[in-house]
């Protein structure tokens, strides 16, 4: 990650080079950055969806581990 100092260089170096840009240029740059944008989003998405599943299937898991312990001590304790 970069410094907000690194961040702020690299934004005025783009800028420089926006303004000296064709209009064409410029068309083509903002169509990148708007798919760029969109694909981060659905990265974004996906990963949070993942994350989401993962943490059911996990709790699932964990919450049938559970039954089984309590079960077992039941088992113990009529024993």
């Amino acid at each position: 990650m970069k410094t907000e100092h690194q961040r702020q260089e690299i934004i005025k170096a783009i800028n420089i080079l926006l303004n000296q840009a064709y209009d064409s240029t410029l068309d083509e740059i903002y169509a990148l950055l708007q798919k760029i944008e969109a694909e981060e989003d659905e990265n974004d998405l996906r990963a949070y969806n993942a994350a989401k599943s993962d943490r059911e299937n996990n709790s699932l898991i964990a919450w049938d581990e559970i039954k089984k312990e309590i079960a077992d001590e039941r088992k113990k304790d009529v024993a």
